[in-house]
């Protein structure tokens, strides 16, 4: 068995699309994986049960991995939780969407009258 700490550094936290490649990482694993962080504990064979642990930024977490290439499967795991993601990715250079390009895309067109 591998245990491993790690720090949630996304600004978003782990929220659907993070954790939908946390698990993608982990589904296929033959040995077994659990998160624990706030007291809890998650398999991370589940999505529901990685959103329920509620990871912010900041949230320190354990990962526990048993099973083949542990080592390995533990550091990949320990990177995705402290990946700054970006949904969606951005081209190189390329600055943050600002709130205000969100409302004037979001504005509908005015029919002509």
């Amino acid at each position: 068995m591998v245990e491993l700490p790690a720090i949630v550094c996304n600004s978003a936290g782990i929220h659907c699309r993070p954790s939908a490649v946390i698990i993608k990482e982990a589904m296929n694993y033959p040995g077994s994986i659990r998160v624990t962080a706030n007291s809890r504990e998650s398999d991370l064979r589940s999505v529901m049960s990685l959103l329920a642990l509620g990871l912010h930024q900041g949230t320190d977490l354990t990962i526990r991995v048993s099973g083949p290439d542990e080592q390995s499967v533990c550091r990949k795991l320990v990177d995705l939780f402290q990946t700054h993601f970006d949904f969606p990715p951005r081209a190189e250079g390329e600055p943050p969407i600002s709130l205000e390009a969100l409302e004037t895309s979001a504005t509908p067109p005015q029919s002509p009258s």
